[in-house]
C-alpha cells in the first residue's frame, strides 16, 4: 500500500486503559462488590468507591442491603478484593502489588435516608421511583463501526483487550497488566479514511530490557506488533493496515515499575475511556460501583441504547441523546437529541419519537435493560460500550422497528 497523505484530513484520538491500569483496578473492585450484592439482593443500593496504591486498597460509600445472604456478601468483601486483584493479574510481589499481601481496608455504610427517599417508590414527595440524583446523562452512536461505536475507541478498547489476552494465555509471558493504548483516524467528510498513528504502553518485566539501552528491547516491540496490533486492525478494519501506520511502543523507552505501585487509582476517573473516548459530551457520572438506581450509571446505559437504535434504523449517520434528571423525580426533566445535520428528521421530532418509544423513567429503564443483575464486573474493563457481551442489553438494537413505524406515521400524515 502507498503511503496516504492525511495531511488534509481531520485526525481525531481517542485512548484506552488496560483491566491492569490503577484506575480500572479500583473500577473493578467496585463492581465486583456490586455484583457481589446484587448476585443476592438484587434491590440492593450501593456507591462504592476504591482507592489502590502500593500495596493497600482502600474501599469507601455507601451500601444497604436487605437480606442475610447479601450481609453475608458484604462480609465476605474483602476476599471479593483479593479475588478480583488476582484475576486481574497482580500476583506477584516483585510487582509491588499483589492480591496476597495488599492491606485492605473498608469504611462503608448505609445509604442517607435523605437520599433513599427520593429513589424508593412511596416515600419521599413521589409515589413513583424518582431519580437517585441530579444530572445530565449522554449516550452516542455513529456508523463508523459494526458496533456503532468511533472507531478510534473501539480499535483502543480491543487492543488492550488484545494485550490482556495474550498475557493471560501466556503467549507473551513478560507481559505484566498495566497499559494503555491510543489510536488516531483520518477522517474525511466526517467518516474515517485511514489510521495515522496507534500508541501502546504495557508494563513489562526487566527480562525484556536490553541492557545496554536500558529500553525495551526491538524484538518485544515487534511482538506486540505482530500479536496484538496487528490482529486488531487487521480483524476490525483489514482496509486500514499499513506499513506507514506511525507505531509507538512504550515511547519512554521502558515501562517496569507499574500498576498501583506505580501510580496510585481511583473510581471513576476513566470516564471518556468508559464512554466514548472524547467524541460528543459527557455529563461528569462516573458508573463503576453504582447500582442502577444511580441514573448516572442506567440513564447513561438508556441514551447509548436510544442513539445506537437510531442509528441503526438509520434515521441518522450520527446522534447523541441527552437525558436530564432531578433527584427524587422520575420523568426526566429533558430529552434531546442531536444528529450533528446527519438526519433528515428535525431534533424536535427525534426527541419526541424518544419520549413515545422508549421507558426513561429510572424503575423503567431498570426493568427494560435488566439492570438488577450481576453484570457489571465485566463493563468495568475494555468498555462499556460497543460489545455484545452477556449482559449488554442497552446494546441491543431492537427498537429499530418501533422507530421507523413512527417516522412512517408521521410522514403519512
Amino acid at each position: 500500500m502507498s503511503k496516504r497523505d492525511f495531511s488534509t484530513s481531520h485526525l481525531f484520538t481517542s485512548e484506552s486503559v488496560s483491566m491492569g491500569h490503577p484506575d480500572k483496578v479500583a473500577d473493578q473492585i467496585s463492581d465486583a462488590i456490586l455484583d457481589s450484592l446484587l448476585t443476592h439482593d438484587p434491590k440492593a443500593r450501593a456507591a462504592i468507591e476504591t482507592l489502590v496504591t502500593t500495596g493497600l486498597v482502600v474501599v469507601a460509600g455507601e451500601v444497604t442491603v436487605h437480606n442475610q445472604p447479601a450481609r453475608d456478601a458484604l462480609d465476605r468483601a474483602e476476599d471479593t478484593i483479593r479475588d478480583t486483584i488476582r484475576r486481574i493479574g497482580y500476583d506477584d510481589p516483585a510487582a509491588g502489588f499483589d492480591y496476597r499481601s495488599c492491606g485492605v481496608l473498608r469504611a462503608l455504610h448505609a445509604q442517607s435516608p435523605d437520599i433513599s427517599r427520593g429513589v424508593t417508590a412511596g416515600q419521599g414527595l413521589h409515589t413513583e421511583q424518582g431519580a437517585g440524583d441530579q444530572g445530565m446523562m449522554f449516550g452516542f452512536a455513529c456508523n463508523e463501526t459494526d458496533s456503532l461505536m468511533p472507531l478510534p475507541i473501539q480499535l483502543s478498547h480491543r487492543l488492550v483487550e488484545a494485550l490482556a489476552a495474550v498475557r493471560q494465555e501466556g503467549k507473551l509471558p513478560w507481559l505484566r497488566p498495566d497499559g494503555k493504548s491510543q489510536v488516531t483516524v483520518a477522517y474525511e467528510d466526517d467518516m474515517p479514511i485511514g489510521l495515522h498513528t496507534v500508541v501502546i504502553s504495557t508494563q513489562h518485566t526487566a527480562d525484556v530490557v536490553d541492557r545496554k539501552t536500558d529500553n525495551m528491547n526491538e524484538d518485544a516491540k515487534q511482538q506486540v506488533i505482530d500479536r496484538v496490533i496487528r490482529p486488531v486492525i487487521e480483524r476490525e478494519c483489514p482496509e486500514y493496515w499499513s506499513d506507514d501506520i506511525i507505531i509507538h511502543i512504550n515511547p519512554t523507552g521502558r515501562f517496569v515499575v507499574g500498576g498501583p505501585h506505580g501510580d496510585s487509582g481511583l473510581t471513576g476517573r476513566k470516564i471518556i475511556v468508559d464512554t466514548y473516548g472524547g467524541r460528543g459530551r459527557h455529563g461528569g457520572g462516573a458508573f463503576s460501583g453504582k447500582d442502577p438506581s444511580k441514573v448516572d450509571r442506567s440513564a447513561t446505559y438508556m441514551a447509548r441504547h436510544i442513539a445506537k437504535n437510531i442509528v441503526a434504523a438509520k434515521l441518522a449517520r450520527q446522534c447523541e441523546v441527552q437525558l436530564a434528571y432531578a433527584i427524587g423525580v422520575a420523568d426526566p426533566v429533558s430529552v434531546s437529541v442531536d444528529t450533528f445535520g446527519t438526519s433528515e428528521l428535525s431534533l424536535s421530532a427525534l426527541a419526541r419519537m424518544v419520549r413515545d418509544v422508549f421507558p426513561l423513567k429510572p424503575g423503567e429503564i431498570i426493568d427494560y435493560l435488566q439492570l438488577q443483575r450481576p453484570v457489571y464486573f465485566e463493563t468495568a474493563r475494555h468498555g462499556h460500550f460497543g460489545r455484545e457481551a452477556n449482559g449488554f442489553t442497552w446494546e441491543r438494537t431492537n427498537r429499530v422497528e418501533d422507530l421507523r413505524s413512527k417516522v412512517n406515521v408521521k410522514q403519512a400524515v
